[in-house]
């Protein structure tokens, strides 16, 4: 029993402080892209030829950058030769709306849930978990936050293993089509009132996949979304506080 205390001592405080305290993010981290519109007026397409999911683009005599799509492999960011695009360390990414996540033009991200919603769930969220054709990456930066250093269910959200018993279900994944209507079905099992997350440029557009026939272009496809988090994968911390600030728990 001894060495049991004095291991947990030597072990210390694993729980990260976050939404307390800001995060603590690795050096490789990329988060938001900002396009500086001043650096980008010539339209000389260096950046949009190498994107490997047609990201960029341009609207309205503006550069944008859809973080739907973004797989935020940087090569934008490497191959502009004003240095107009660049990726910075804001870990906020999450939205409400699809268009919401077109940076470029006028948007707003982390928008919230409306407050019904927010009352209903914002102190217990169960979610149900549907791998629908993903690589791996995002599930397991999904999984990674019921460890001790996340901690989710301090916050009161746990993903549990039946739709039956979940508030909403959390997508991974493009959605392929032999996922479709396993996806549907577990939407549908889900009692009402739900929520629909996707997590990762797959589940929001297909990512890589968009356009693919056998995928169904991201979770959208097929059920209705609430709340978009972007990335590939997202990092634990976005998905973390995507999650927290739709829910209300996170009001800056």
């Amino acid at each position: 029993m001894f060495s049991i205390i004095m291991a947990r001592l030597r072990q210390g405080h694993r729980t990260i402080r976050y939404p307390r305290r800001p995060p603590v993010l690795p050096d490789r981290f990329r988060g938001l892209p900002v396009i500086d519109q001043g650096l980008c007026g010539n339209a000389c397409g260096g950046c949009e030829g190498v994107c490997p999911t047609g990201a960029l683009m341009r609207r309205d005599g503006r550069m944008t950058l859809d973080l739907g799509l973004c797989v935020f492999c940087g090569e934008c960011e490497k191959r502009c030769p004003k240095g107009a695009v660049k990726f910075t360390r804001e870990h906020r990414l999450a939205s409400r709306g699809r268009e919401s996540l077109v940076v470029g033009q006028e948007a707003v991200l982390r928008a919230r849930l409306d407050e019904t919603t927010r009352k209903l769930f914002g102190r217990s969220l169960k979610l149900r978990q549907v791998c629908a054709g993903g690589c791996g990456a995002c599930e397991a930066d999904c999984n990674v936050l019921t460890t001790v250093v996340f901690d989710l269910g301090r916050f009161g959200i746990q993903f549990v293993a039946s739709p039956r018993h979940a508030d909403g279900i959390l997508v991974t994944g493009p959605v392929t089509k032999n996922m479709e209507l396993a996806l549907k079905k577990t939407y549908d099992a889900v009692p009402d009132p739900k929520l629909v997350i996707a997590v990762g440029a797959c589940a929001i557009s297909g990512g890589p996949y968009t356009g693919h026939a056998e995928t169904c272009g991201g979770a959208s496809g097929v059920v209705p979304v609430d709340v978009y988090i972007p990335g590939c994968p997202p990092h634990p911390i976005t998905i973390l506080d995507g999650l927290l600030r739709a829910l209300g728990r996170i009001k800056e």
